[in-house]
């Protein structure tokens, strides 16, 4: 290509550059994260990583790209098809000592000008704070003996990674990685039963990494923070401009559009946005319904996505403004079974001490409302999933990198950031008076564990169903985003 074009490039990098956010993790924080990760490995192991790769849609459309969690939080990395290996101790390549090395695409000055501002080896060992990074070509030749560790730590591969034809890409990596450690995937077949011993160890990650990413730095619970405020503004917001006769999709495009408008580059997990009987289906994603009707209840489980780091909120209202008789006294007990477990939570309480509290509330107050006739608990349990009929989900979980995050889940610990999630759903036919059918209720707050106590990040929305009902009679910022009407043949 010639020179022309190649400046302009660079000046096309150099907008893109100056147009990003300036608030991402610093570098810092992941070379600290590897550090970390690197005294937590067995002696003489190496832990290999490799990027997330492109999903496709259809055709020649792909989904816009994720990065791997456990990728992002090592590297800082945003980009496909790349390759970490962190050594638990010093090897020498080349005549350097490094103890990480880092492959990444490199520039490419015509694929850039189609898709985007790419990294070359010299700019990622600056910007990310790496010993050695080299393009990923030069995996496929690169001298590294892997028989010579104990352990290869990595987790195991999924055969959804297309081969894209790009010398280098994901697909050429995870070949060549198999090839070198002589992966059981690579070998001929044999007479033995079971698989041949090998160094190769795709268990220990998790159990390496799960307690680092469960314990949230100050960094980390910046971007949370952020995440969980939007979400919870979206919440309240959508509250007053919720009416009958709205479509389940116009209401998560309310929530998704103020995500956007604070910055959020993603949702954090599909969309949740169920009314009547659709809020009974725990993940139900559709949100297909033309139009909800006045006096159901409308189930909104959303969370921003800001910087990575997601929010996990939902909110149970009133499509009208107004809880019947009936959905109130199920709304309150849910409430109740939450505020029980906050007020219990608190480092050194056993996670599943918060599920047990908001059941026994739940259970209590099925019974006192002649939902259940009794406390049998076999009765109350469904034997196809083993869950209780009409509270069928645990209570809390990690928020972070991923909506349901790593975590260690014995004790409540200061710095983790978790759900409280208690919900009562009582689909069509359930064994209950008619009365009480179609009614789903979900709160999910999120909480970070401080050094006594905990503290809630998401009451920017509110809880209380009096506090929910007089929000609702307040005027939205969306009453005036009136567009012209469909006409429909």
């Amino acid at each position: 290509m010639n020179k022309p074009i190649f400046f302009l490039l660079f000046l096309i990098s150099i907008s893109i550059s100056a147009q990003k956010p300036t608030d991402f993790l610093s570098s810092d924080f992941h070379k600290e994260r590897r550090a970390l990760l690197r005294q937590k490995m067995p002696e003489n192991s190496v832990a290999v990583f490799f990027s997330n790769p492109i999903r496709n849609r259809a055709n020649d459309v792909n989904y816009k790209y994720h990065q791997d969690p456990n990728f992002y939080y090592l590297t800082g990395h945003r980009a496909p098809h790349a390759l970490l290996m962190i050594f638990s101790e010093e090897q020498e390549f080349n005549g350097q000592k490094v103890n990480e090395l880092l492959f990444v695409r490199g520039r490419n000055a015509l694929m850039e000008l189609y898709d985007g501002e790419r990294i070359s080896p010299e700019e990622a060992k600056k910007k990310l704070k790496m010993s050695m990074v080299k393009q990923t070509p030069d995996f496929k030749d690169f001298s590294i003996d892997f028989s010579q560790f104990d352990h290869v730590l990595f987790y195991e591969f999924k055969d959804d990674v297309r081969n894209t034809g790009e010398e280098g890409d994901l697909y050429d990596l995870i070949d060549q990685f198999k090839t070198k450690v002589k992966h059981p995937d690579k070998q001929p077949p044999t007479l033995h039963m079971e698989d041949l011993p090998n160094n190769l160890n795709t268990k220990l990650l998790d159990k390496l990494l799960a307690p680092m990413r469960g314990i949230k730095t100050e960094e980390e619970i910046d971007l949370l923070r952020k995440a969980v405020k939007i979400s919870a503004l979206g919440q309240s917001e959508v509250m007053k401009a919720m009416r009958p006769g709205m479509s389940e999709l116009e209401v998560q495009g309310m929530h998704e559009y103020i995500f956007k408008k604070y910055k959020a580059e993603y949702e954090g997990y599909p969309s949740i946005v169920g009314a009547g009987h659709n809020g009974c289906v725990l993940h139900y994603i559709d949100n297909y319904n033309p139009s909800i009707e006045d006096g159901e209840l409308i189930l909104m489980d959303l969370g921003a996505e800001y910087h990575g780091y997601t929010a996990d909120v939902t909110r149970t209202i009133p499509v009208n403004g107004k809880f019947t008789k009936e959905q109130k006294q199920i709304y309150d007990l849910v409430y109740e079974a939450q505020e029980a477990a906050m007020a219990i939570a608190k480092p050194g309480v056993p996670f599943k001490a918060l599920y047990d509290t908001t059941l026994a509330v739940i259970n209590r107050g099925l019974l006192e409302l002649g939902i259940v006739e009794n406390l049998n608990q076999e009765e109350l349990i469904n034997p196809a999933t083993g869950r209780h009929w009409y509270y069928p989900h645990g209570c809390c979980h990690h928020i972070g990198l991923d909506v349901h995050d790593m975590g260690t889940y014995d004790v409540l610990e200061e710095g983790m950031v978790i759900t409280i999630e208690p919900g009562i759903y009582i689909p069509e036919g359930s064994p209950c008076d008619k009365k009480w059918w179609g009614i789903p209720v979900r709160i999910e707050d999120d909480y970070l564990i401080t050094a006594d106590n905990i503290e809630l990040l998401s009451d920017d929305a509110p809880r209380k169903s009096d506090e929910i009902e007089a929000l609702m009679k307040q005027e939205s910022a969306f009453s005036q985003f009136n567009l012209p009407t469909l006409e429909e043949e």
